[in-house]
């Protein structure tokens, strides 16, 4: 499936648009990370616990707008962006959403 921040898909028609998809998830860091997160604050540098954390968030959240577009029959996703909210303190919501769309088929091109 083809997912794309752009509006349009290159060398391509849109032939349906299916309409809004999307995925979320909500995390929260267990303690150990926190406390990690917490003594690496106090020295500065990454924290790679919550990068690891909100890189596993997006990839879910890809996932289950995929997920949703092909239930659709969708073969592409376009204009799609990603937004996060804190829902209370420690907890935090990844929202990936765009628009599902059919394609033109591709035509075959003589040389």
């Amino acid at each position: 499936m083809i997912v794309t921040t752009t509006d349009l898909v290159p060398g391509r028609a849109i032939r349906d648009v299916l309409g809004l998809v999307r995925g979320n998830t909500v995390r929260a860091a267990d303690a150990h990370s926190d406390l990690s997160a917490w003594m690496k604050n106090l020295v500065g540098g990454e924290l790679a616990e919550y990068t690891k954390l909100l890189a596993e968030s997006r990839e879910q959240a890809l996932d289950r707008m995929r997920e949703q577009a092909r239930a659709l029959g969708a073969d592409a996703i376009v204009g799609v962006r990603i937004a996060t909210s804190e829902i209370c303190s420690g907890a935090a919501e990844l929202l990936a959403y765009g628009t599902a769309v059919r394609l033109e088929p591709l035509q075959d091109r003589q040389p």
